[in-house]
């Protein structure tokens, strides 16, 4: 973290979905701050809440089924949960921009680069056509695209996926925002690519000093990315902490399993690590813990009464474990 100017933070946040099951929960009470110039990352197994958490910030939640029932979402200071979508679109790309999973579908097949990379600048600036031509082949060809000015008349399918992925991070950094969300911006692509796409970040932040969310489920990103962690589990913070700290000493069970599965931490075992059972569905949560039918450390308590955030010495964490002998919980963090 590079100073304490907060960019993001969000209260006691509660995302509600409607279905054919009833009302539940994929968000619940999640709190968490993002600060400029750092990287913050979120991780946790596919359904623990952590793309909802982000399509709340963005207030691209399917309107028919899902809404914010409760809570904070403060964009220095501005709150954003409520806005009407006309608002919110005055705000999108311009103050908060975001980078989701798959470029191909999140570019639009039928126009080209150039008129894509466009319509921010329509949106937002008062650049005339020239100057958002100048402007979107310099932000190209920041984000290390080549022949820039041809591309810029190219369609989506004519590019490699590695280069719609630059496309789309030119996307959201063109009118410099705020906050940058990356959502698994790296999941589709292989390898090498993908390195290429995470140094790529970390020169932005560097470079525009722009504060990042980081949503993956691979920990190996996050050891190179982020400066501190949040994990989440069924719609819950469950840890978060210093990314040095989460690594050195995790205290949630959950945490310990995640870091006990990267394959790199088995080698001498020769095999590889997982959690047994799988993350519950929101409408399906246990009574107490989320995580105690999976967790080879649940006591009784953990099945029947949900663990509060409580605040240790370095980091936070949601588990019985550390109640104390008296029974009552250390301090609550929030």
């Amino acid at each position: 973290m590079t100073n304490n100017h907060r960019i993001l933070e969000i209260k006691k946040l509660r995302t509600v979905f409607t279905g054919n099951h009833g009302r539940f929960h994929a968000v619940d009470e999640v709190d968490l701050e993002v600060y400029e110039g750092e990287t913050l990352g979120i991780v946790g197994e596919s359904g623990s809440g952590k793309s909802v958490t982000s399509l709340s910030i963005m207030g691209l939640l399917p309107r028919s089924i899902a809404s914010i029932e409760q809570g904070e979402i403060r964009l220095e200071g501005r709150e954003l949960a409520g806005l009407s979508e006309e608002e919110m679109r005055r705000l999108r790309g311009k103050d908060i921009a975001m980078i989701f999973q798959e470029p191909m579908t999140s570019l639009n097949p039928v126009f080209t680069i150039g008129e894509q990379l466009s319509e921010p600048l329509r949106q937002h600036t008062r650049l005339t056509r020239k100057e958002r031509k100048k402007k979107i082949i310099e932000t190209l060809q920041a984000v290390g695209i080549p022949r820039a000015e041809e591309i810029i008349h190219e369609y989506p399918h004519q590019l490699s996926g590695g280069m719609r992925q630059r496309v789309m991070i030119s996307l959201a950094i063109l009118c410099d925002p705020k906050l940058l969300i990356a959502d698994e911006p790296t999941t589709a692509l292989d390898v090498t690519i993908q390195a290429q796409i995470l140094e790529l970040l970390k020169q932005i932040k560097q470079e525009r000093q722009m504060a990042i969310m980081l949503i993956t489920h691979d920990l190996g990103v996050v050891a190179e990315m982020c400066d501190r962690v949040v994990v989440m589990y069924a719609g819950k913070v469950v840890e978060s902490a210093e990314v040095r700290t989460l690594f050195s000493d995790p205290k949630h069970p959950y945490t310990r399993g995640l870091l006990a599965s990267i394959p790199d931490r088995n080698k001498r075992k020769n095999e590889m690590v997982s959690i047994p059972g799988h993350v519950p569905r929101p409408d399906e949560l246990p009574a107490g813990c989320a995580f105690a039918p999976r967790c080879p450390e649940a006591q009784d308590k953990c099945l029947v009464q949900k663990p509060p955030l409580l605040r240790l010495d370095r980091q936070e964490c949601r588990c019985w474990l550390y109640e104390n002998v008296e029974g009552e919980v250390n301090k609550i963090a929030r």
